[in-house]
């Protein structure tokens, strides 16, 4: 059974409190906090008064997803207001080696990140250092798009991974997870799902929970 991290960039954040408990009732495994800056991603999203409010509504682990440029910048700050993971983009720094060392100073799980167009071989230095490794599914910076059906090779490229080099990090993919989609990702290897749009649509959060965690 996969984990689930629904996105909170979807969610109603005038009725974020409830939402939450929500959120605990259904039965999800975490939140999916997705951070953005305007340069790294065309789009700016949530921040730290909004991860201090989530840290106060709720025990569930919170999956920040870093989808800024010199995330090193940031990353201790994160963690002090309340991640339990954090994700950064390999793309987004010369020093992703030194940023996974610097999220696990911080005693929390530590994850890397795949846009659509960057190969596994890209994070292979780091693979033994991570918890996770997120690949998205989509192009990151907005919610809705469609599952770019290219990102199994990529799932199949990391379980192969983990099975020769004995490893045993989670397999996240973000982006287009639905009803139709979720079934071939966790057949392909993923252990953690984010789903945004298409979970907060849904009238019934434990009913989506169910179907989408298989």
């Amino acid at each position: 059974m996969a984990k689930l991290y629904p996105s909170l960039l979807s969610t109603d954040f005038l009725n974020l409190q409830q939402e939450l408990k929500d959120l605990e009732a259904a039965g999800v495994d975490g939140v999916h906090f997705d951070v953005m800056d305007g340069r790294f991603v065309p789009n700016i999203s949530i921040g730290l008064p909004i991860l201090d409010a989530v840290r106060k509504g709720t025990k569930l682990p919170i999956d920040v997803h870093l989808m800024i440029e010199e995330p090193e910048k940031y990353v201790d700050l994160f963690a002090q207001h309340g991640a339990d993971m954090i994700s950064v983009h390999v793309e987004a720094t010369p020093h992703i080696h030194r940023v996974i060392e610097q999220i696990k100073s911080q005693n929390i799980k530590a994850g890397v990140v795949l846009n659509p167009g960057t190969p596994v071989d890209a994070i292979l230095p780091v693979i033994r250092m991570v918890d996770y490794v997120l690949v998205m599914t989509v192009n990151p910076g907005f919610g809705g798009q469609s599952f770019i059906s290219d990102s199994i090779e990529k799932l199949d490229q990391l379980t192969s991974i983990k099975d020769r080099m004995e490893l045993d990090f989670d397999i996240e993919v973000d982006g287009g997870i639905n009803n139709e989609t979720v079934k071939n990702v966790i057949e392909h290897g993923a252990t953690m799902l984010v789903a945004g749009s298409y979970f907060f649509k849904q009238d019934d959060y434990k009913q989506v929970t169910k179907l989408l965690k298989g």
